[in-house]
């Protein structure tokens, strides 16, 4: 009987599997990552009240959201980096500034900047630092949700996410923000109203 001689099966060299992985990565980084990076520094600069820093924390966000995009199953791009924005934020100022370790909303601190108005108050000088001025009275907290949701138009479940808080919390914060600002304007008489009495 002849002897059959078999012929070894051929697996993929480890290079080749390590080569597809990695273009995998970079396409689903291109696909998820690069179209929300606008969106990740208007947030971060909001969170760090500083263009160097912010740029910096965006650089560390998306070194971490490409080490961890194979893990990524594609749903709520957005969702997953402001979280991950959020975490790298809050574990850099755990390092700088270790007393605010017991509630980490503390460190985050937003920006002085405008409100969007109607059109006839948008290019008053004094309505706007008004608002600005306004906006800087309010407790940090408040002041970041008011920014990111009249600011840069984000969504309540992207700024409950993006800070670590429920909805109901990010509706409440921006509720008594803006009433808090309404008050101010109406006090500073740029604004015809009636101020609510607490």
């Amino acid at each position: 009987m002849r002897s059959i001689a078999f012929l070894p099966v051929m697996e993929p060299e480890p290079n080749l599997n390590a080569r597809r992985r990695a273009s995998s990565d970079h396409e689903a980084f291109e696909r998820y990552v690069v179209p929300e990076l606008a969106a990740l520094l208007r947030v971060a600069q909001s969170l760090t009240r500083n263009s160097h820093d912010a740029e910096d924390l965006v650089q560390d966000t998306i070194l971490r959201a490409f080490k961890a995009i194979s893990s990524f199953d594609g749903a709520h791009p957005r969702a997953w980096l402001f979280t991950i924005l959020r975490n790298t934020h809050i574990n850099r100022n755990r390092r700088q500034r270790p007393d605010l370790l017991d509630d980490p909303h503390d460190a985050e601190s937003v920006p002085e900047t405008r409100r969007s108005d109607p059109a006839d108050l948008a290019e008053d000088a004094a309505f706007r630092e008004a608002v600005i001025a306004a906006t800087a009275a309010l407790p940090e907290k408040m002041r970041l949700v008011v920014e990111l949701v009249d600011l840069e138009s984000c969504t309540y479940a992207e700024v409950a996410t993006a800070l670590d808080i429920p909805i109901g919390t990010v509706m409440s914060r921006l509720h008594r923000g803006r009433r808090q600002i309404k008050e101010q304007l109406i006090a500073s008489g740029l604004v015809r109203g009636k101020a609510s009495s607490r």
